[in-house]
């Protein structure tokens, strides 16, 4: 296995563990937010999806986008099903380019985000954004156990 089978085993495993966690949020449970300024479990969901569509462009662009038109602008969240169905589409785009990438790109492609502090390696950004969506996952654990919501084991 290469660095890049790696990365993709990775994201897949991330995104597969953060689907056990979504998917057992109940419906009536998807606005619930710990405090005014949090954001809701629907909100965090879409924000993991719409930042990984994100940072695929910065990925192509080799750094921050100067503007994004999210696909999810304008668009109700009505469940995490439909919202998973609709993201498929940028989910493979996204596999996709990684998997075209080369274990030496990895090390020598260079992502420069220096608008927001930062010019990493192609592999230290795939890292990253795996890393987003766990951080999110994990928070959304935490507002399950908060609100009384059993939880999903995800550690199988």
């Amino acid at each position: 296995m290469n660095g890049i089978d790696l990365v993709i085993l990775n994201l897949e495993e991330v995104r597969r563990r953060s689907i056990k966690v979504w998917s057992v949020i109940p419906l009536t449970m998807l606005d619930w937010r710990p405090d005014a300024h949090a954001l809701s479990m629907k909100e965090m969901i879409r924000h993991v999806l719409d930042g990984e569509h994100y940072y695929h462009l910065a990925l192509l662009n080799c750094g921050s986008l100067p503007s994004y038109d999210s696909p999810y602008d304008n668009r109700e969240f009505s469940s995490v099903e439909d919202e998973l169905i609709f993201a498929q589409v940028y989910r493979e785009q996204f596999l996709n380019t990684v998997k075209f990438f080369t274990p030496e790109d990895l090390s020598n492609i260079k992502i420069n985000r220096s608008d927001v502090g930062y010019v990493r390696t192609l592999g230290d950004m795939l890292m990253r954004i795996a890393y987003h969506e766990s951080v999110h996952t994990g928070q959304l654990l935490d507002y399950m156990r908060t609100a009384g919501i059993d939880r999903p084991q995800i550690w199988d």
